[in-house]
C-alpha cells in the first residue's frame, strides 16, 4: 500500500504537520528497507525537502534521516540478538549496502560495532580501577577508546558499583588496573585540567535518545541545574520528561556527563543513582568553584 500524502504545497499549513509527521514515521517504519532519502520522502509527500526537514525535526526533535537510523539500528539490534543472523545478511535484511555501512550505523550510535553489541561486551576489555574522590570512592572504568564509566561506592570493596556497571557488559573481560585508570581520575576530579581544548575521551553507549539526553546534560553549566521537563523540550518532546528521567538515571559516567545538574519537577532533587547525599554534595560542590 501507498501510504504517501496528496499534500500538493511546499509550505505545510501548521495545522497539518502533525499529519505530515505521522505519514513520515509510518513510511520510515514500512519502507525503512528502501533507505529512502530526503527528497524521496519529501517527493512522495508533495514538499520540498527543506520545509519536511524543518517540520519533522520541530516536531519529532530529530530529522528524518536522524529517525531511519534509529529505526533501522532497533531492527538490526534485533536480528543481531534474538535472531541470530549473521552480520553480512543483517546488513542487507535492513537495506544497509553491507557490513561497513552496518559497522558505521553502530558505531555513530552506540560506540561500538555491531559485533561488539551483538556479544554484549564479549572480546571488550574493560579496567577498572576505585580511586578517592571529593565525592567519596569511585570506580573508573577505561577502554582502549577512552573512559566508558564512572561510578561511586560506599562499601568498603566497592563490589555494589561494579557489579551494577558490569551488569551492562556481562561478557566483557575485565581487568583491575588501578595504574591505568588513574589518569582518568586524576583529570576528572581536578577542574584546573578541564581544558576545552583537550577534552577528555569518552565512551558514551546507549540508545539513540539516551545519549541525546546524556548530550544535553553536557550543554548544563556547572553551578546550574535544569528541570526533566527544561531538558525534554530541549529535546523537541516536551511529553518526554518521564523517559529523559530514566535516560538520566542509566547515564553510565556520573559527573563527567553531570546527571547530577538534573531536577525533578519544580527544582526538586529528586533521585539520584549513586544517592541524594552525594547530588547534593556535587552541586555544593560546583557552585563553590562555579
Amino acid at each position: 500500500m501507498n501510504i504517501a500524502a496528496t499534500l500538493q504545497t511546499d509550505i505545510t499549513p501548521e495545522g497539518d504537520d502533525y499529519a505530515t509527521v505521522r505519514r513520515v514515521i509510518e513510511m520510515i517504519t514500512e519502507d525503512y528497507r528502501d533507505q529512502p532519502g530526503l527528497e524521496d520522502i519529501a517527493g512522495r509527500l508533495g514538499q520540498s525537502p527543506t520545509q519536511l526537514q524543518k517540520t519533522f525535526t520541530r516536531w519529532a526533535g530529530l530529522s528524518p534521516k536522524a529517525f531511519l537510523q534509529a529505526v533501522t539500528l532497533d531492527h538490526a539490534k534485533r536480528l543481531l540478538r534474538q535472531e541470530e543472523l549473521p552480520l553480512l545478511e543483517t546488513s542487507f535484511e535492513v537495506g544497509l549496502s553491507g557490513p561497513g555501512r552496518l559497522h558505521d550505523l553502530f558505531v555513530t550510535h552506540e560506540a561500538m560495532s555491531p559485533g561488539e553489541w551483538k556479544a554484549r561486551g564479549a572480546g571488550l576489555t574493560i579496567r577498572y580501577g576505585f580511586h578517592p574522590s571529593p565525592f567519596g570512592r569511585a570506580l573508573v572504568m577505561i577502554t582502549d577508546r577512552g573512559l566508558a564509566g564512572l561510578a561511586f561506592t560506599d562499601e568498603p570493596g566497592g563490589m555494589d558499583a561494579f557489579e551494577d556497571m558490569s551488569s551492562r557488559w556481562p561478557n566483557a573481560h575485565y581487568v583491575e588496573d588501578s595504574d591505568a585508570t588513574a589518569p582518568y581520575a586524576a583529570r576528572v576530579f581536578d577542574p584546573k585540567r578541564w581544558d576545552p581544548k583537550e577534552p577528555l575521551r569518552v565512551v558514551l553507549i546507549g540508545s539513540d535518545f539516551q545519549v541525546r539526553v546524556w548530550q544535553a546534560l553536557l550543554r548544563i553549566p556547572m553551578g546550574c541545574a535544569v528541570t526533566y521537563s527544561s531538558i525534554a523540550e530541549g529535546l523537541g518532546q516536551p511529553t518526554a520528561s518521564r523517559a529523559v528521567g530514566a535516560a538520566v538515571g542509566r547515564n553510565p559516567i556520573s559527573f563527567v556527563v553531570p546527571c547530577h545538574r538534573a531536577l525533578g519537577k519544580s527544582g526538586a532533587l529528586t533521585g539520584y543513582h549513586w544517592g541524594l547525599t552525594r547530588k547534593r554534595a556535587m552541586l555544593g560542590w560546583e557552585s563553590g568553584k562555579a
